[in-house]
């Protein structure tokens, strides 16, 4: 844990704990961390000099954190409208059952997280698989092998 601290005072270290700028705060600790660990979430909530259900209650209410280890590679497989029309069901099914996870969890080895998001803004290569920020467009089943290779 001391370890974990002397990485909070340094990005801590970026910032003065006005309120503002809690979600900056939120998004370096989870950058660094690859999640919001408990410790570190109590660790910003005395840096901001706020109650630790404040803190909670920012970071619960956007989707883009964590409070738990995630795989090393990202996936996630967009089920916006065009998406889904497209066949991301089929696409996230196939997904599962090459990484033998279900959607939303990790694999025990920390290798891969497998998520089902909102649109991600690029509706004509619909059904779009984003990993690790590497945008795959017209994935179909038979695509999913040669991405998880990769």
């Amino acid at each position: 844990m001391e370890k974990a601290n002397a990485i909070l005072v340094e990005v801590f270290s970026h910032y003065h704990g006005r309120r503002e700028e809690l979600i900056p705060v939120l998004q370096e600790t989870q950058d660094v961390f690859g999640y919001l660990p408990e410790e570190a979430m109590r660790s910003i909530s005395r840096f901001m000099r706020m109650p630790e259900s404040q803190v909670y209650g920012v970071a619960t209410f956007y989707s883009q954190f964590y409070f738990a280890r995630r795989g090393k590679h990202k996936v996630k497989v967009c089920y916006g409208t065009a998406c889904h029309v497209a066949g991301a069901t089929r696409v996230l099914e196939t997904f599962e059952r090459e990484l033998g996870i279900a959607c939303g969890c990790t694999s025990e080895d920390y290798e891969y997280s497998l998520e089902r998001v909102a649109c991600v803004g690029s509706c004509a290569l619909a059904p779009v698989v984003v990993v690790d920020e590497e945008v795959f467009g017209q994935v179909d089943p038979s695509k999913v092998v040669e991405i998880v290779r990769k």
